[in-house]
């Protein structure tokens, strides 16, 4: 797959920072990098374009009708946002009417790669995806459309199995040629606590995914409040413990 880099955040667990480290991410490249990106959201929750101060509510079309009309070209749909460089597909709740809606196509795991198949597609330097926290037809055309996988993961014991499993559907994905250049590049432990079960997560990880395991993301009340008031941790404090710790990891991916 040639063009943009594609980069999908995904676990099937939810509350793991997926967002948080998409949208924040997504901004570094454009702001710190200077690169052409296009976030693209596919969770029914809108919270990229939230998080971003873009009101997603009302917004159409949006990934929906992209993925589902094919009269609706990809460009009608992208938004910019206050962040210079950085375009948003929003989603919204439309989405979760996807799977019952292109249950007969014969190709719908694979609609959202052709629908960024395209010319106005491939404008774009890196393409990053903000997954829903399940498994599931939306999820397939994510990790199939996309070529590397981040997969944050909260430092909880059962947050392991999450990781586990989705580590799964990518060797998977590969073995049966559906997508063979498919990779997990990176492995970010959040929602960190000093504690010994904590400790204990992120050495099991760095077992499992030697070289591809961050430093982890600490709970960080700057985070916070950059989200709640529409804006990235490079716009609302630059120099935060919080932004350092994202600088880190978005440094890893860059």
């Amino acid at each position: 797959m040639s063009g943009p880099r594609r980069i999908a955040f995904i676990n099937e667990k939810g509350g793991t920072c997926k967002t948080t480290l998409a949208v924040n991410v997504a901004a570094y490249l454009a702001l710190k990098k200077q690169r052409r990106v296009l976030l693209v959201d596919l969770d029914t929750q809108g919270h990229a374009g939230k998080t971003l101060g873009v009101d997603v509510r009302e917004l159409r079309p949006n990934v929906f009708h992209v993925l589902t009309d094919p009269s609706v070209a990809l460009e009608a749909a992208v938004r910019p946002t206050p962040v210079q460089g950085l375009w948003l597909l929003p989603s919204c709740r439309d989405m979760a009417d996807f799977p019952v809606t292109v249950a007969s196509a014969p190709d719908r795991e694979r609609l959202l790669a052709k629908r960024l198949a395209g010319p106005y597609a491939q404008g774009f330097d890196a393409i990053v995806f903000d997954a829903p926290p399940s498994l599931g037809l939306v999820s397939t055309n994510i990790l199939l459309a996309a070529e590397e996988v981040v997969i944050p993961v909260a430092t909880t014991y059962l947050a392991l199995d999450g990781c586990a499993e989705m580590a799964k559907t990518v060797e998977l994905l590969r073995k049966d040629g559906r997508h063979e250049r498919l990779t997990v590049s990176l492995v970010v432990p959040t929602l960190y606590r000093k504690s010994a079960l904590a400790d204990e997560v992120v050495s099991t990880l760095r077992q499992h995914f030697p070289g591809k395991v961050t430093e982890p993301l600490a709970l960080n009340v700057a985070i916070d409040e950059a989200q709640s008031h529409g804006k990235t941790i490079w716009e609302y404090a630059p120099w935060s413990r919080g932004a350092t710790m994202l600088q880190a990891i978005a440094d890893r991916i860059a």
